[in-house]
């Protein structure tokens, strides 16, 4: 479920580079269900440019569209070896957009003017606060026309097999009409997906990432390091005691936080083992599957 900034990147990242570490070539392969209806260039483009990670460690990308995957969406599920659609997913939307409104009429009758001061010709062209002039507008039209160059040749590149020309003109297509125009590979739902991978034999995993939680070793050490601050400054004014108290009674609020409401005093405060396995739990969209499962899972 991707926003317009593709701010999930910074989970789907970490996400990879945790499989990456244990998943291994020519026996695991991963099926991703994804649904967006794109947003920003750049935010889009380094999300496609996660999946080709994946490809490149030589694992088998599986994408699953269950509603929508346009523009920067689609940007993405092309990346994939396979990509599979349900019958009515909206794909498509190969084109570029640049939205933005402006105020300059209505600011010049209210007697406000504003000054841009740039330097370099095209630094800026259309503003909400400028008179849009045509070279302006031939200019910004040129630059979405390059980053739609951009956007086609990724499509044809991990799509080959597509008449590139036929598709990018922005419009979007359901299931079947996006199967016909070879948008996609396959008409099934992702549940079905799931369970043939189960049926087959192979076990199914679960990708997510979540930050982990403070150590309260960690928080031990950094509160005796502030308390000694903090014992430090008191003496020097004269009135050590308050200050110090606080920091105890923050530091055992954060520790019990961290240690999951646990006692304190009965928990283990070892730091846990660094493992990529650490990383692996519940996940609705990305999943592992392992068709010899590894014996540490």
């Amino acid at each position: 479920n991707g926003d317009v900034t593709a701010s999930q990147t910074r989970e789907l990242r970490q996400e990879i580079t945790a499989l990456l570490q244990i998943a291994q070539e020519g026996r695991d392969e991963v099926v991703l269900r994804l649904s967006t209806g794109g947003g920003t260039v750049t935010g889009y483009g380094s999300a496609a440019g996660q999946l080709t990670r994946l490809k490149d460690a030589g694992l088998k990308l599986t994408v699953c569209v269950e509603e929508v995957a346009a523009s920067g969406g689609y940007l993405m599920a092309c990346a994939a070896d396979h990509l599979i659609a349900s019958p009515f997913a909206v794909l498509g939307s190969i084109g570029v957009i640049s939205d933005i409104p402006n105020v300059y009429e209505r600011l010049r009758r209210e007697g406000v003017e504003f000054q841009t001061v740039t330097a370099g010709k095209y630094k800026r062209t259309i503003t909400p606060t400028k008179k849009i002039t045509s070279e302006d507008l031939a200019k910004s039209k040129a630059d979405l026309e390059d980053v739609l160059k951009l956007f086609k040749s990724w499509v044809a590149q991990n799509r080959p097999s597509l008449d590139i020309d036929s598709v990018a003109t922005g419009e979007t297509w359901y299931g079947e009409r996006a199967l016909e125009k070879g948008l996609c590979d396959e008409l099934r739902t992702f549940d079905d997906v799931l369970l043939d991978k189960l049926h087959s034999g192979a076990d199914v995993f679960s990708i997510t990432y979540r930050d982990p939680k403070p150590n309260p070793s960690q928080l031990f050490s950094d509160f005796a390091s502030g308390l000694l601050f903090e014992e430090d400054a008191s003496l020097a004014s004269g009135s050590f005691g308050t200050s110090a108290m606080d920091s105890l009674r923050q530091f055992l609020i954060r520790a019990l936080i961290a240690n999951g409401g646990k006692d304190i005093a009965s928990s283990s405060l070892q730091v846990p083992p660094s493992s990529s396995r650490n990383y692996l739990g519940r996940h609705e969209n990305m999943y592992m599957i392992n068709n010899d499962p590894p014996t540490f899972f």
